[in-house]
């Protein structure tokens, strides 16, 4: 793609997305004109820490930033913070700003990620009820943490488990209710769900799986969450982690084609040629699945950002990469590799009593996922042998003294 430096890339989303892609463009040698919008007031950030070491206070904000300030003067990046993106002029070709500014742009990139999703009940607007996804979240989830005091969790997914170790580590009650019959049902094996209410349960948290919540009472703040079987809790906070959804209103109002996030090509283009989507709200074609995937991970949006960046600058992008998440819970390391679509075996590497094992799913003999709980050298062999496609002898797999080098069918 032929650029000049007349040309304008703005970016819609200062987050995670919108910060390595505004960097990638420049370090592949991008020569036009930048624009970076973001409705926060901080720098594009880390993310992941949230959970963990900002509620701990172990990191500052300086230490979160993807970039120094510097870096945004020296590159010639135009940053609009603390101001929003009110919709799209595509006849135009600008972004219109809440305050009516005007902004032009070549390509766009909606990296607008995704919000948390409330739950239909009473008592959710009251001010100590709180979800995750900002850092000004982080914060207000901080203040209300402290030694004695009782939280309430509500979802049993990785962003909920995540806090309630954190919140454990700081003398914190801590209660985590689930509607489902298991932990992490929609995106961990039974072993490894299994295994980690067992050991947060080692730990002092609380779980009620099956609960059905009617509503969350108090005048001004959250008291107690009442359940369907009449149960009450009492509580000094509640958080809820039932997931997000992607922030896509500007690209359904002008038309892009959109379902359950932004529909992307392969490069991250949208349904208009000009217009590009990354991250958390995009909805891409993964060549390793043959499907549209969102996902929602900090490795594929480094993988996005990058293509989009080759994409603007005419470089040829790199080989789709296999999709991996990770999620720290006290001294665990949980890292996946890979997604299990149609697995027809599971085979378990090692001792969960240790502490130290893997999970592998496999169709037809080829691993499609690998979740290793401080098992890093399973969790590395299994994402390689995912991407090579090879199959794999499934009685090795399940012995822990073959070496991983082995076990290549």
């Amino acid at each position: 793609m032929t650029q000049n430096n007349r040309e304008r890339v703005v970016v819609v989303g200062a987050g995670h997305g919108g910060g390595l892609t505004v960097a990638f463009l420049r370090q592949f040698g991008y020569a036009g004109e930048i624009t970076l919008i973001g409705e926060e007031t901080v720098l594009p950030y880390q993310r992941p820490p949230l959970s963990k070491a900002w509620l701990k206070g172990e990191v500052s904000q300086e230490s979160l930033a993807l970039r120094p300030p510097a870096f945004y003067v020296d590159q010639n990046i135009d940053l609009h913070l603390g101001v929003r993106a009110e919709r799209i002029d595509v006849q135009a070709r600008h972004v219109v700003l809440a305050s009516g500014q005007e902004i032009p742009y070549d390509h766009l990139v909606l990296a607008t990620g995704a919000h948390a999703r409330t739950l239909p009940i009473p008592g959710v607007q009251l001010s100590n009820v709180m979800t995750l996804r900002t850092l000004v979240d982080a914060e207000h989830i901080r203040s209300a943490l402290g030694p004695g005091k009782k939280l309430i969790i509500i979802g049993g997914g990785y962003v909920g488990l995540e806090c309630a170790a954190t919140a454990r580590a700081l003398g914190v009650e801590v209660t985590v209710l689930a509607r489902a019959p298991r932990l992490l049902e929609r995106v961990a094996s039974e072993p490894v769900s299994a295994f980690l209410q067992r050991f947060h349960e080692s730990k002092g948290v609380t779980f009620r799986l099956n609960a059905v919540i009617e509503a969350i009472l108090g005048d001004t703040r959250a008291e107690c969450v009442l359940l369907t079987d009449g149960t009450q809790l009492s509580c000094d906070a509640v958080l809820v982690g039932v997931g997000a959804i992607p922030t896509a209103s500007m690209a359904q109002a002008i038309g892009l084609r959109c379902d359950d996030g932004i529909v992307v090509d392969a490069d991250c283009r949208t349904s208009d040629p000009h217009i590009f989507a990354i991250g958390d709200v995009a909805k891409r074609p993964h060549p390793l699945y043959g499907r549209e995937l969102r996902l929602e991970s900090v490795p594929s949006c480094m993988e996005q950002a990058k293509r989009v960046a080759a994409c603007i600058t005419g470089r040829e992008p790199a080989a789709a990469e296999v999709p991996w998440f990770w999620s720290d819970q006290y001294d665990l390391k949980l890292q996946i590799a890979g997604l299990p679509f149609e697995a027809d075996e599971t085979v378990v590497r090692g001792n969960p009593d240790e502490a130290k094992f893997a999970v592998f799913h496999l169709r037809a003999g080829h691993i499609v996922t690998v979740e290793a709980i401080n098992a890093p050298p399973e969790f590395f062999a299994g994402k390689k042998l995912i991407g090579s496609g090879k199959t794999v002898a499934g009685d090795k797999l399940k012995d822990s003294t073959v070496p991983l080098t082995d076990l290549a069918a």
